[in-house]
């Protein structure tokens, strides 16, 4: 076990509130089978430190071979769905990882395969919920893209999709609910007695971009934040403020007479802020759709002679798919695309050069070990203290391998 898998199972000595439980909902496998290896490597060293006599789980649940439980989501002919759990959760801790934009899973209805959309997971998630029939001692939800997060707020006649669904899960027993980046984290007003956490991904981004791309000078000569909208200030001036580097804004300016795609079309993009001219674009939003509004972002950068161009979102979605962005790469308009994998996303995209992914199922392992423990997650909530340990071993790895501007 390395040092940080050590640190991390010696932070952890506390007893759970109940033995972990741990449900992978269908498009989550490959990231519930590392959450479930972090937390088995944290178990083991835990066991190893502590004395024979107090052992790590003396509760229901200590002789698990691992947290995963096994479930079940069958389908009828018709489309019709039900929920079954294989083993007990009498007693248990039950955390559910849910994908609602695992477009990949399908299921047969009337004889042919329908992919799943974001409804059909949210169905399957009150499902299991239904399926544990009150016998877990908490469940916590763990949905990295909220379901309906952009349709969270209301400004005519139209439904208030998020926030119902958070009631109706608040209503089903759920305690606790994490998630990733939501689109407005005001949403949780619409269920104030329950856990409700937006967790940004803000360190691991800025730590995939430096582990693969060595040249870049972090200062306010040679680099740039600049916030795509002003939906996107709050992430964009917090990544200025810990990295120390200016700030300008672009407002996107629509038309709102007509509704194409479920939006209000662009109309023109304004930018506010000081010169971008020769300088690096660090640029960060959470959901990047069909990513058109990306890159007419980066191109109106490049017309005021930006130099290289950095996309931080969250959920890399690629809705129209990708080939538009390996054309605006092979004519230097974007350099990197940088995301995570909390969300599916196209393989071809692990092929891509200009794409990097950061890996997020060491984070999520450390909040269900700190829920689990009954322990703050405000130290992962705010990571400013990590990313300027961050900086200083990248500027340090500068001055060792002898990196200058040209």
């Amino acid at each position: 076990m390395s040092r940080n898998g050590k640190k991390a199972s010696e932070e952890f000595l506390s007893a759970p509130f109940a033995p972990l439980g741990l449900i992978v909902m269908p498009g989550c496998e490959e990231m519930g089978a590392k959450v479930n290896q972090w937390l088995m490597g944290w178990r083991e060293q835990r066991e190893a430190m502590e004395d024979t006599h107090t052992p790590l789980f003396g509760v229901l649940g200590a002789d698990r071979e691992d947290f995963l439980i096994d479930v079940s989501l069958p389908r009828f002919s018709t489309g019709e769905g039900k929920g079954m759990i294989k083993s007990t959760v009498r007693g248990y801790d039950i955390f559910i990882i849910t994908d609602i934009g695992a477009y990949n899973v399908t299921y047969n209805m009337y004889g042919k395969p329908t992919r799943m959309s974001p409804d059909d997971h949210y169905q399957d998630l009150k499902r299991i919920i239904a399926a544990v029939g009150g016998r877990a001692k908490r469940i916590n939800i763990i949905m990295p893209m909220l379901y309906e997060a952009r349709q969270h707020r209301r400004t005519n006649r139209e439904s208030l999709d998020c926030a119902l669904a958070l009631q109706e899960l608040e209503n089903m027993g759920v305690t606790n609910i994490i998630t990733f980046d939501a689109h407005d984290p005001r949403v949780q007003n619409a269920v104030p007695l329950i856990g409700f956490d937006s967790v940004k991904p803000t360190y691991q981004l800025l730590k995939a971009l430096m582990r693969e791309q060595k040249d870049l000078w972090l200062d306010k000569r040679h680099m740039m934040i600049v916030s795509p909208d002003e939906g996107a200030i709050d992430r964009n001036i917090y990544y200025s403020s810990v990295l120390g580097l200016d700030m300008g804004i672009f407002y996107k300016r629509r038309d709102y007479t007509q509704v194409i795609n479920g939006r209000n079309p662009i109309v023109a993009h304004e930018y506010l802020g000081d010169s971008v001219e020769g300088k690096d674009i660090f640029v960060s939003d959470d959901i990047l759709a069909s990513g058109e509004s990306m890159l007419d972002l980066a191109r109106e950068l490049k017309k005021r002679n930006a130099a290289r161009i950095y996309a931080a979102v969250s959920f890399p979605l690629f809705t129209n798919g990708i080939d538009e962005y390996n054309e605006a790469y092979e004519d230097g308009i974007i350099t990197r695309v940088i995301s995570t994998n909390l969300t599916y996303t196209q393989p071809e995209l692990n092929d891509m050069e200009w794409f990097l992914q950061a890996d997020m199922s060491k984070y999520i392992s450390y909040i269900i070990a700190s829920i689990n423990h009954d322990r703050s997650i405000s130290p992962l909530l705010n990571p400013y203290d990590r990313i300027r340990r961050l900086v200083e071993r990248y500027q340090a790895e500068q001055a060792r391998s002898g990196i200058r501007l040209a």
